[in-house]
C-alpha cells in the first residue's frame, strides 16, 4: 500500500479546524467538477419526476461528483441507480416542501452548521485534533471565506456535497415532523388491542394436511394461476415492466492445457530470474502481474500459500512455479534480515507530484529543486528549536498528518512507500533522514519501534491463469451453434437436453437494472432482453469466463405480473387450492368433529394456550384462519365449515376464549407502543410520496 493511500485509509476527509479555507477548496477539486462533460448532451433528458426534468448533463454530473467523493469504491453500474435515487427522493422533498411553504432559511442553516450538535462534516473539519472540541468561531470565519469565493466552481462543489444535502435532509425532517406529529391512538382503540394481545383460546381440530394428496395428481394450467393472480392483484401487482430469461452457458475458463501451458513457460523463465541482479527489470520484461515491492515485509504479513517454504530459502533462490489465488508464480528471496514488527515515525512532505484519487494518475505540482530548497528551510527550522508539530503544519503536504504532527503511530510493514518503510524498519529509533518516495520528499524521524522477526524483500514474477485464445474460441464457437440451431423455444429445450447442458431460468429484471438475477452485471443482455420478443433467443454473450445463450421467456407489462414470471411462487399455491377441494369433496364430512375425523381417517386434535396476535398453532405454524376460527365465540362448541390454510385443510371447534396474563402490558402502554410504531413509519414517507409520484425513467436510452 502507497503512502498516500495509507493517508487516506487513516484520515481520509478529516481537516482540523486549524487548516485554511485553500485546503477545504483541496478535496473538491476542479476535477470533480469538469469529469465527463465532453460526453454530455445538454438536451438531453433522462428522466422527470411528477414533470420535472432531470437532464443527462445534470445527472452524469451527480454520478461522477459522487464517484470521486467515494474514491473511486463503487462500479458505476452501481452509482447510477444509487444516484437516481437520490436525485428523484430530492425533488420529491422539494415538491412537497414548497407546497407547505417548508423553507430552511440562513439563520436556520446558521445553527444547524455551528450550533451544539453540528453535522457530522462540520465536526470532522474544525474539531480541534489536540482537545477534541468543536471550533465553532473557525467554523464561521472559514465558511464566511467560502461565501466570499461564490463563483468558485470548488465552492460550489463543497455546497453540493455538504450544505445542499443538509438543507435538504432538514427541510425532510421538518416534513416528517409534520407528519409524526398527527400520529393520535384513541383510547377504544388501545383498550381493544391490549384485551386482544391478552386473549387466549383453546379448540379441537381435525387437519388434513395437502401432502396427502401428490402434486403429481394435480395439474396447475397457465389459466388457473393468471385467475388467481388476478384475485390477488394487490400481491402481484408491478410498477414496472419486468420480464424473465431462461439461459445455457459454455465455459471458456480456462483448460488444464491452459494452466500446464502457463506453467511452462514460467518454468523456462526460472534459471533466468534467479541470474538477475536487476528484479525490478526482470518483472517488468517478463510483464509480471506483481510488481516489486523493493523493501522488507515481516514474515507474519506475508499471505503468499507457500510462505513457509519460502522462509526456507536461501538469497538468491527462486522457487516455483507454485499456484496462489489464480496465479503460477515465482518467488525470489532478494534478501532478509532481522526487523520490528511495527514502527512509529513522524515526518514532513514536500511533495513533487500529487496522485488523482480514482485514476492512479500522478500530476506534478514543483520541480525537485524547489522542492528540496523547501524541505531544507522546513529541516532548519526544526533544528532552530522550532516545534516539529508547527513546522509540520506549515510545510508538508500530507494531509493525513501534517495536523497530527506528522506522526504515525505504529504501524506494520508493508503499507508505505519502500524506500519510506525501508527507512521506518531499518533505521533505528532516534535517526532522522531525507526519504525520496514517488510522491516527492520527506524528512522522517523514526520515533519508536516495537518487536522483532524477520524481514524478507520477496520478488514475484506471477501470471494470471487465464484461457488461451483457442479455449475461449472452442467456448464461442460451441455457443454460437447451439444459438443458430435453437431459434424457438422447443428447439432451445431439445438441443439443450440433447447436448446435456443445464437450463436455469431467471428471476424477474427490470429495464433499468445492470445485471440479471445470478448473472452479474449483465447490461448487454438486458438490453437485448427489451429489444426482442417472447421466444427470441440471443447470440452468445460473454461473461465471466462463460458464453452465455439466452431465450426471453416472459415479458410482465406494468401492472399485474404474467403467470410465468411468478410461476414459482403462484404455482404451488394454486395447486393447494385444488389440493383443498379435493379434501374438502372426498374427506371433511360429518356433523360432528369424530366424524369428519373418522371420514378423514384422521384424529380429533386439541391446541391450548393459542395466542389471538401470534397466529401460531403449535406443531402446525403460521395459520390465520385457524387463529380466527377458535377465538370466533359463534363457533363456541360448535365445528366450523371446512377452512383451507397454508399447511392443509381444517375443521375447528372452538373449545373456549379467556383472558391471559397480562405480563405487565396495559392498555396505556399499548398506547404508546402503537403510537411509537405508527411515527417510526413515518420514516417511510419518502417512500409512500414516490409510490404516488409519476416517474418518468428514461436511463434506458443511455446506458
Amino acid at each position: 500500500m502507497s503512502l498516500i493511500q495509507k493517508i487516506r485509509d487513516r484520515a481520509a476527509w478529516i481537516i482540523s479546524g486549524a487548516i485554511g479555507v485553500s485546503l477545504l477548496a483541496f478535496i473538491v477539486q476542479d476535477y470533480f467538477f469538469n469529469k465527463g462533460r465532453a460526453s454530455m448532451s445538454t438536451s438531453s433528458t433522462i428522466g422527470k419526476v411528477n414533470g420535472e426534468i432531470i437532464g443527462r448533463d445534470t445527472f452524469e454530473h451527480k454520478v461522477s461528483f459522487y464517484d470521486q467523493m467515494n474514491n473511486g469504491q463503487y462500479q458505476h453500474s452501481q452509482l447510477i441507480p444509487q444516484v437516481w435515487d437520490f436525485m428523484v427522493n430530492q425533488i420529491i422533498v422539494d415538491q412537497e416542501t414548497e407546497k407547505l411553504g417548508i423553507d430552511v432559511n440562513s439563520n436556520e442553516l446558521s445553527d444547524i452548521l455551528f450550533g451544539n450538535n453540528p453535522p457530522q462534516f462540520m465536526q470532522q473539519y474544525f474539531t480541534n485534533p489536540k482537545t477534541g472540541v468543536y471550533d465553532a468561531n473557525t467554523a464561521k470565519k472559514q465558511i464566511a471565506a467560502i461565501k466570499s469565493r461564490a463563483n468558485d466552481p470548488q465552492v460550489k462543489n463543497f455546497t453540493e456535497a455538504y450544505i445542499d444535502p443538509t438543507i435538504m435532509q432538514t427541510k425532510a425532517e421538518k416534513y416528517q415532523s409534520l407528519i409524526t406529529g398527527a400520529v393520535y391512538v384513541p383510547k377504544w382503540m388501545s383498550e381493544k388491542m391490549n384485551a386482544d394481545a391478552n386473549a387466549m383460546a383453546k379448540a379441537s381440530f381435525v387437519f388434513v394436511p395437502y401432502t396427502t394428496v401428490s402434486d403429481s395428481s394435480v395439474t396447475v394450467t397457465g389459466d388457473e394461476m393468471a385467475a388467481y393472480i388476478k384475485k390477488h392483484e394487490a400481491q402481484f401487482k408491478r410498477d414496472d415492466e419486468t420480464r424473465t430469461i431462461s439461459y445455457v452457458s459454455f465455459s471458456g475458463a480456462p483448460s488444464a492445457a491452459d494452466s500446464e501451458a502457463l506453467r511452462n513457460n514460467l518454468s523456462q523463465l526460472k534459471a533466468q530470474f534467479a541470474a538477475s541482479n536487476d528484479e525490478k527489470s526482470f518483472l517488468n520484461s517478463n510483464s509480471s502481474d506483481k510488481q516489486f515491492y523493493n523493501s522488507f515485509v515481516a514474515g507474519s504479513k506475508i499471505t503468499e500459500t507457500v510462505k513457509d517454504t519460502l522462509f526456507r530459502l536461501s538469497v538468491g533462490e527462486v522457487f516455483g512455479p507454485y499456484i496462489n489465488g489464480n496465479d503460477y508464480v515465482l518467488a525470489k528471496i532478494v534478501a532478509k534480515q532481522a526487523m520490528p514488527d511495527s514502527a512509529k515515525v513522524r515526518h514532513i512532505l514536500v511533495a513533487t507530484q500529487q496522485q488523482d484519487q480514482s485514476t492512479g494518475q500522478f500530476t506534478p505540482i514543483r520541480d525537485d529543486s524547489a522542492a528540496i530548497k523547501r524541505l531544507d528551510s522546513a529541516i532548519a527550522l526544526i533544528k532552530s528549536g522550532v516545534s516539529f508539530d508547527s513546522v509540520a503544519r506549515v510545510y508538508s503536504d500530507d494531509p493525513g498528518s501534517r495536523d497530527n504532527g506528522g506522526v504515525y503511530d505504529y504501524f506494520p510493514s508493508g503499507q508505505m512507500d519502500p524506500a519510506f518503510n525501508d527507512f521506518a524498519f531499518t533505521g533505528h529509533v532516534g535517526q532522522t533522514k531525507v526519504v525520496q518516495t514517488v510522491y516527492g520528499y520527506h524528512y522522517v524521524e523514526i520515533l519508536g519501534q516495537k518487536g522483532s522477526e524477520t524481514g524478507y524483500k520477496i520478488a514475484y514474477q506471477a501470471k494470471s491463469i487465464t484461457a488461451s485464445t483457442e479455449t475461449d474460441n472452442a467456448a464461442d464457437n460451441a455457443a454460437s451453434q447451439f444459438a443458430a440451431a435453437s431459434q424457438n423455444q422447443k428447439d432451445f429445450e431439445a438441443n439443450a437436453k440433447k447436448q446435456n447442458l443445464t437450463v436455469l431460468s431467471s428471476q424477474e429484471f427490470k429495464q433499468n437494472d445492470f445485471t440479471v438475477p445470478g448473472l452479474g452485471e449483465s447490461r448487454d443482455l438486458i438490453r437485448w432482453a427489451y429489444d426482442n420478443k417472447v421466444g427470441a433467443v440471443s447470440t452468445p454473450q460473454n461473461m465471466n469466463d462463460n458464453y452465455i445463450v439466452a431465450i426471453l421467456t416472459s415479458v410482465s407489462s406494468k401492472g399485474l405480473a404474467s403467470p410465468n414470471s411468478v410461476q414459482s411462487t403462484v404455482e404451488p399455491l394454486v395447486r393447494n387450492e385444488k389440493k383443498a377441494k379435493i379434501i374438502i369433496d372426498k374427506q371433511m364430512k360429518g356433523s360432528s368433529l369424530l366424524q369428519v375425523a373418522q371420514n378423514a381417517h384422521q384424529t380429533v386434535q386439541n391446541a391450548d394456550s393459542l395466542s389471538f396476535g401470534a397466529y401460531i398453532v403449535p406443531a402446525i405454524g403460521n395459520e390465520p384462519k385457524f387463529i380466527g376460527a377458535a377465538f370466533n365465540k359463534q363457533l363456541l362448541h360448535k365445528k366450523s365449515d371446512p377452512l383451507a390454510g397454508n399447511s392443509g385443510v381444517f375443521v375447528v371447534q372452538s373449545e373456549g376464549v379467556f383472558g391471559g396474563p397480562s405480563l405487565g402490558q396495559s392498555a396505556e402502554l399499548q398506547k404508546q407502543q402503537l403510537e411509537q410504531m405508527l411515527k417510526q413509519q413515518v420514516s417511510q414517507a419518502i417512500t409512500a410520496l414516490r409510490k404516488a409520484a409519476d416517474v418518468e425513467d428514461d436511463r434506458y436510452k443511455f446506458y
